[in-house]
């Protein structure tokens, strides 16, 4: 209510009227000693000793305003008082029935080992370590802004009682209230930052409406405040406000703005230092002043105006028309995206059975996870996709073809992770018996896909090379690099990996890959340049060779292209062979060279001739020999 009090007063230009809380006369000493043991957690404790009470049923007028706030009397007019001033000023309180304090004594301390209490709804808790409590000589008697203990609490043969009023530090409040999983009405109030200021009128009004609800007589307070609250200094600048505002405001208006809700101000011409006081933590910068002065001065004054955006480049960004280019590639070839969330298992990692030393195993753990078993930030995309792909197979689904494109977290030793695009695909076909015998290898069938995603984007001159990718087949897998940059990976799961999946289909050829989205997009060109159709034909020329079986197809491309010829306009592979009338740890590779003049019709002779000498040349680089 004084919160509302406040506000009310600063718009309407009021002054502020506090309760009656002055407690006059000649009062006996308290005789209750008190100790803060760790005043980093408890800034401030005070109290006042009130005896001769009466605990009886609390007046009509008490019980009527706590229900129509949302608060059960509790039939005893010293609980439903302290509840009434919590209410009433936003401060909370803590009654203790003084006989049960052994040796007159209050001590403010954590818990330490092994210590456990049980509180005022008769549940007995065990303590962490750290929670703050407070203590008598012997035992602890209440959890610091939280919860008072059985033992100590007020009944109705209670006298003498001790009034609590203190500030204990937010976060331990939060930390220990999460901890117990115990809320209250004062945990909520302490963990968003009491008036540390305010308290010792929120004790003297609690115990003026004791006194005149239960009788009794007040003594002395007690008071130990080891830390001193002091007003923070914020500096600000008034045409700085008024800029981020959109208004005019005059100076003295705004500094009485600011006054009107209890910030002291000081001009210093056009900056102006601002003194927020105890109730106002919140308020640390000049922006915050700014959304007081907006407050109070009214949003409905504040002139409306058009926010101006300027776009570049007709409102997309060149990354984006990319982004969207691997986006309908990847559709045209009948993918399907799909979306995940950004966590993984630690046990995804195990399944592809990566290395130690794999980059990806440097992950982001998540401190507070929605499920224990997504407590990573994904690495790979991979796991999210095997996981769409277990889901749909279990269904009967037949043929899959998902893709996804996301960022991966990989833990670079900064305070940040690093965060990097991946676009990945999962590819699956059940093998049924079909009218049609020719059957194409699905890795072919991928590779084609993303033979075409390259073409999209104008990224010519792609390899692929043998993978090292533990958790992919070895001889149905490839790199794919560009520059000697790898781009990303394309391959058949291997049997290991599928046979820890349990999936339950007859001879499983299940694909994926990954690309480095950030890479690709690297060598996309910024310009297209057009090239005429050529009108003078072809000559084409097959080359069959025998090498060692471990020359990768990729390195003969190499060495093709280390040849120099301006006739040499295409490359392919067509053949792959080894077994029957190939030497042992040999194999035949073929390739058919397209020869062709952009200027003029080529000869034969002018053809065989540069062929000649690239067959030498290829011979003499890769060690091998015409295949008879």
């Amino acid at each position: 209510m004084l919160g509302v009090a406040r506000e009310t007063a600063a718009a309407l230009g009021l002054p502020l009227r506090i309760p009656v809380d002055g407690i006059g006369g000649n009062l006996p000493a308290a005789g209750i000693t008190v100790e803060i043991a760790d005043p980093g957690l408890c800034h401030r404790y005070a109290g006042r000793l009130i005896t001769g009470v009466t605990v009886a049923d609390s007046p009509v007028w008490i019980m009527d305003r706590l229900e129509k706030c949302g608060i059960r009397s509790l039939n005893n007019n010293i609980v439903d008082v302290t509840n009434y001033v919590l209410l009433e000023v936003g401060h909370p309180l803590h009654a203790f029935d003084a006989d049960k304090l052994a040796d007159s004594t209050i001590r403010v301390a954590v818990a330490g080992e092994n210590a456990s209490i049980t509180t005022l709804d008769g549940v007995e808790r065990r303590l962490p370590e750290d929670a703050l409590l407070i203590w008598d000589s012997r035992r602890p008697v209440a959890v610091a802004g939280i919860m008072g203990g059985e033992g100590s609490g007020v009944k109705s043969d209670t006298v003498n009682i001790f009034l609590e009023s203190a500030y204990f530090l937010p976060s331990s409040v939060r930390r220990t209230s999460k901890k117990l999983g115990l809320k209250s009405e004062s945990s909520y109030r302490f963990e968003r930052g009491t008036d540390i200021e305010f308290l010792e009128k929120a004790l003297d009004r609690a115990a003026l409406l004791i006194r005149e609800t239960g009788g009794g007589e007040i003594h002395e307070i007690v008071d130990v405040y080891p830390k001193k609250f002091v007003r923070p200094r914020v500096e600000a600048n008034y045409a700085k406000i008024n800029s981020l505002l959109g208004t005019d405001i005059l100076k003295d208006e705004m500094l009485n703005m600011l006054g009107g809700v209890g910030i002291k101000t000081e001009d210093r011409g056009d900056d102006f230092a601002a003194f927020p006081p105890a109730f106002r933590r919140d308020v640390t910068r000049y922006v915050d002043l700014a959304e007081e002065v907006a407050r109070i001065y009214n949003y409905g004054n504040i002139p409306v105006t058009l926010p101006k955006t300027p776009l570049s480049g007709g409102g997309t960004s060149r990354r984006e028309k990319n982004l969207k280019k691997l986006h309908e590639s990847m559709r045209k070839c009948g993918f399907t995206e799909v979306i995940n969330y950004s966590f993984m298992n630690a046990a995804d990692l195990d399944l592809l059975d990566l290395p130690d030393d794999d980059v990806r195993r440097r992950h982001v753990r998540v401190l507070n996870p929605l499920r224990q078993e997504d407590s990573l930030m994904r690495t790979t995309l991979v796991p999210s996709l095997i996981n769409n792909f277990i889901y749909n197979v279990s269904r009967g689904a037949g043929d899959l073809r998902l893709y996804e494109l996301s960022r991966v977290f990989i833990d670079g030793g900064d305070r940040l992770p690093d965060e990097e695009s991946r676009l990945a695909g999962i590819f699956y076909k059940e093998n049924l018996p079909s009218l049609w015998s020719e059957h194409t290898p699905a890795f072919f069938t991928l590779k084609g896909a993303l033979s075409g995603l390259f073409g999209e984007l104008k990224v010519a001159d792609v390899r692929f090379i043998p993978s090292e990718e533990t958790f992919l087949h070895s001889g149905k897998s490839a790199d794919m690099e560009r520059e000697g940059r790898k781009v990303g990976f394309i391959g058949e799961l291997a049997p290991g990996v599928l046979e820890r999946l349990k999936l339950k289909i007859r001879k499983p050829e299940v694909l994926v890959f990954e690309i480095d989205v950030d890479i690709l997009l690297s060598f996309v060109p910024e310009t297209v340049r057009y090239s005429p159709v050529p009108k003078y034909p072809t000559i084409e020329r097959d080359l069959a060779l025998v090498l060692d079986e471990n020359v990768t197809c990729a390195e003969v491309r190499n060495v093709i292209d280390e040849f120099t010829s301006e006739y040499i306009e295409e490359v392919e592979v067509f053949d792959a062979y080894s077994g029957k009338n190939i030497p042992d740890k040999k194999k035949s590779l073929a390739f058919r060279i397209i020869y062709r003049s952009p200027g003029r019709t080529l000869t034969d002779d002018e053809v065989e001739s540069v062929h000649q000498k690239l067959v030498e040349f290829i011979l003499r680089k890769t060690g091998g020999e015409i295949r008879g």
